[in-house]
């Protein structure tokens, strides 16, 4: 039943019937346009491949669909369609060089639709897709990585040169098998013709013709598809923070550093800020796979925490890359969601203990206190100290056995990790150590040391766990002792409060295992447990649950629920559980770096606990 005001007939009118005669949202189109390239892409690339769909009645319909060519190869259609679903994903992601590309390709489209096809339709259809993009060019502004257009060039120029030799060698690679004889300039135009998908003048007899044309089909292909991919793909630019970043965020945790566990992890060197326009508020994030990734709660004046994610989402917006915060506390995320409109969804829970509530006594704690004592009785002795109080050596012997004692090939840590060990700028950061003289000592190029735990401050009065290392020949244990140690010597470094390790999905762990939890939570649980095989979930869960910690939820945020796929593969990328690289013959070499110090490693929870 519609209700009608007064002076304005607006809302006799049923609310869908007006947005059709609107037309659609200025930031739909984008959109709208990619899911038409996308939906021409697919049809060309199934009219390449299967042969029986350029003879149904369904493709004659849609070649009035601007690209979908009939009368050309099957080479040259999925050359297309591919090139179709390259633009269709930067049009969407509102990229000004795919808009440019789309508004030179549709004229184009449309002549050939009207010159092959004579189809008024097809024309049509070429022009108001034009029309569309022209009409809201302001919403295809996303900045294009700056570096894209030179290589873009350089590959187009490479690759095009070796496809042209290659393709040489495959026209000439049968000449019992070519009618006549070719001149060297007829091979020529041969292989620039069947790169793009087109027949050349030189034949051969039997299925040769098919073999070689597809060859030369595929080299060009491959050329054009990277070429695209090259020009249109978002920035990602290497994130680093200067010295005066570094400064700006230090000034900001001495003064708010206090309310999140996290802050002090985003002074990691490979992440880049953004500050708000008082300057009392930053946020920090490094941009992975097109996923602008931030970490924990923004750094400063809670009050001011809006301007820096507005700052955020700005940039955000400006690259097109898709926004995402991993790990903000349930503050956090209430000002994330109300300031931006994204999303929120539990991620786990941090285990923070308090100092003054922490006994080994009682039956709770009987478990950890019994390996503690048992390894202090096989001879172990440990160390905590502030990283001033200890020597420029022993830092560094410290520092290369965690190096050494990592358990994978890459580093691994974003969120919950500095990246770093012993740093002068770090002087309140704690460093746990255990220690035990046999006849191993005599040959380590560490000594006596068996084990590592860094702590970074938390404000004046916590400091939050960084990572644990410990020798493989130690005795098991060496975590549970070490953290044990710090918790006991915390009263003498004036810490009040300390965050360990971070447990994934930990209320679904918690109460699928108790009694009365219901088929769906069990389900969940047991999924929970099949994946700890390769992902230290539930063993995360049960020994941080040893120390009788409180837990404090941990949330990701995001845009829309189809981004978490891309979003969490971002943040496996970024935490070192997915490395995408060229083959290790391919890999430029780069000079030496001092490598970042994960928080999580491959090994079993007995050797390495922290978690991503």
């Amino acid at each position: 039943m519609s209700v009608t005001v007064d002076g304005d007939n607006s809302a006799s009118v049923p609310s869908r019937m007006r947005r059709i005669l609107r037309g659609p949202r200025p930031e739909k189109v984008p959109s709208l346009v990619g899911t038409a390239c996308t939906l021409i892409g697919l049809i060309d690339v199934a009219a390449g491949v299967f042969p029986r769909f350029r003879a149904s009645r369904f493709h004659y319909w849609v070649e009035v669909l601007p690209g979908t060519l009939g009368p050309l190869s099957a080479a040259v259609s999925i050359s297309l369609g591919v090139v179709l679903l390259l633009l269709a994903h930067g049009l969407k992601r509102h990229k000004r060089r795919a808009w440019r590309a789309a508004v030179v390709v549709l004229p184009i489209a449309a002549a050939a639709q009207f010159y092959y096809r004579h189809s008024v339709v097809g024309v049509l259809f070429s022009l108001i897709l034009l029309a569309l993009l022209l009409h809201h060019r302001r919403e295809f502004a996303a900045l294009p990585d700056p570096r894209g257009r030179w290589r873009a060039l350089a590959n187009f120029v490479l690759m095009g040169a070796g496809s042209i030799a290659l393709g040489m060698v495959i026209v000439s690679a049968h000449p019992g098998k070519v009618i006549g004889d070719p001149s060297l300039t007829e091979r020529l135009e041969h292989v620039l013709l069947g790169l793009v998908g087109a027949e050349g003048p030189v034949g051969y007899s039997d299925s040769v013709s098919w073999t070689v044309g597809y060859s030369l089909a595929g080299l060009g292909l491959l050329t054009a598809v990277t070429t695209i991919y090259l020009a249109f793909r978002p920035e990602h630019p290497v994130a680093r923070l200067t010295g005066d970043d570094e400064a700006r965020l230090r000034e900001l945790l001495a003064r708010h550093g206090g309310r999140d566990s996290l802050g002090h992890f985003a002074l990691r060197r490979d992440k880049a800020v953004v500050f708000s326009p008082s300057g009392k508020a930053a946020v920090t994030y490094r941009v992975v796979s097109g996923v602008m990734l931030a970490s924990g709660d923004p750094i400063g004046d809670v009050e001011a925490w809006p301007g820096a994610i507005e700052r955020f989402m700005d940039e955000a917006k400006a690259h097109s890359w898709t926004p995402a915060v991993m790990g903000c506390s349930e503050t956090g995320g209430h000002v994330w969601t109300r300031e931006t409109g994204l999303d929120a969804l539990e991620l786990g829970d941090e285990a923070v203990v308090d100092v003054a509530d922490f006994s080994l006594s009682g039956r709770a704690m009987r478990n950890v206190r019994q390996m503690v004592k048992r390894i202090e009785r096989n001879g172990y002795e440990t160390r905590v100290r502030r990283v001033r109080d200890l020597s420029d050596a022993e830092l560094e012997r410290i520092r290369l056995a965690a190096d050494d004692w990592r358990g994978t090939d890459t580093e691994r840590g974003f969120s919950m990790a500095l990246g770093r060990v012993g740093d002068p700028a770090d002087g309140n950061a704690v460093i746990a150590t255990a220690h035990k003289a046999d006849e191993a000592t005599q040959t380590s190029p560490y000594g006596d040391l068996k084990a590592v735990l860094h702590f970074v401050p938390w404000g004046r009065d916590g400091m939050s766990l960084d990572l644990m290392r410990r020798d493989r020949s130690a005795d098991p244990g060496m975590n549970e002792l070490l953290i044990v140690a710090a918790l006991q010597a915390s009263p003498h470094l004036d810490v009040a409060r300390v965050s360990l390790n971070f447990a994934m999905f930990r209320s679904a762990l918690a109460r699928g295992e108790k009694l009365g939890a219901g088929p769906v939570l069990r389900v969940w649980r047991g999924l929970l447990v099949f994946l700890s095989r390769w992902f230290q979930i539930e063993s995360l869960y049960k020994f941080n649950a040893k120390f009788q910690p409180r837990w404090e939820p941990r949330f990701v945020v995001y845009r829309s629920t189809k981004e978490l796929p891309r979003i969490g593969f971002a943040a496996m990328q970024a935490e070192g559980f997915v490395t995408v690289a060229l083959p290790r013959p391919f890999r430029r070499r780069t000079t030496p770096t001092a490598r970042p110090c994960a928080h999580i490693t491959a090994p079993p929870p007995e050797h390495e606990m922290r978690a991503a």
